[in-house]
């Protein structure tokens, strides 16, 4: 299998091939989404949500970003690794922005990153692009705006729908190899996919985008509450729990180790 590149992408879309993506935020995660045959793997933002704890994605730093996509890198062979850029890395000016995508190709071992803005980002797109790195656009719900937007469905509102189409054709015309559709009301998800040449990827968008993308502790149901157009694909929770405390009762009753176990070599 070969290495996943914006140029297979641009010609999903033209062949109708849907794009598969999921988050990873880890070696073991890169390893298996990869193995799984994912296209893209996204070291989202996210992880401040699912991974430390945090209620929103807004306290992520361009470290802990950088640690993750790299560690995520090194268990990637053939899918796309895609960096997101966290909350005001890429706000404060061209130069700041280029600059901090480029430690995601230099450090995190990234093929491109992914950035929140519609056409008042296009400017920093542009740059990026021009330094020579992909960059995936994300309009519509932008987690890193949510005390401006809100967790709701954007592009309800003719006005909103304008803004969305407007945003759309501005990341396309700065060069964004493909854009993520957040949370967009689905029809308008549709018109903007047929509208544009690049991809979009959907997340709550419906089903008409040109790829999906989700967080990958949602649909393998780690935690137990879930964003409502989440499909879970398994329920780990329940098994990891019921693995842990099988495991924490054997311990309490001196069951495990069994004696054959007693010359394992074997240390932390």
């Amino acid at each position: 299998m070969k290495k996943n590149t914006v140029r297979r992408f641009a010609e999903m879309k033209r062949s109708g091939e849907r794009i598969s993506m999921l988050t990873g935020y880890d070696y073991m995660w890169g390893s298996l989404l990869d193995e799984a045959g994912i296209d893209i793997i996204l070291v989202g933002d996210s992880l401040g949500n699912v991974v430390l704890g945090f209620d929103t994605t807004c306290p992520v730093t361009m470290d802990d970003m950088i640690r993750h996509t790299a560690a995520v890198s090194r268990g990637v062979k053939n899918g796309f690794v895609l960096g997101d850029m966290p909350f005001l890395s890429a706000n404060l000016g061209v130069y700041e922005a280029v600059k901090n995508a480029g430690r995601f190709v230099a450090e995190g071992g990234a093929n491109g990153v992914k950035l929140e803005g519609g056409a008042g980002a296009a400017p920093v797109i542009g740059a990026i692009v021009e330094a020579g790195i992909p960059v995936c656009a994300h309009i519509g719900l932008r987690p890193q705006s949510v005390n401006i937007q809100g967790y709701v469905t954007q592009g309800v509102s003719e006005e909103s729908a304008e803004q969305l189409r407007k945003d759309a054709l501005a990341v396309e015309k700065a060069g964004a190899f493909a854009v993520v559709l957040e949370k967009v009301e689905p029809g308008l998800a549709g018109e903007i996919t047929r509208m544009l040449s690049i991809p979009t990827i959907g997340i709550g968008s419906g089903p008409s985008c040109d790829g999906q993308v989700l967080v990958v502790h949602d649909m393998l149901g780690v935690y137990e509450k879930v964003p409502p157009f989440v499909k879970k694909y398994a329920d780990l929770r329940k098994i990891i729990l019921g693995a842990a405390e099988e495991y924490n009762r054997e311990v309490k009753q001196g069951v495990f180790p069994e004696e054959k176990d007693a010359d394992n070599k074997q240390t932390l």
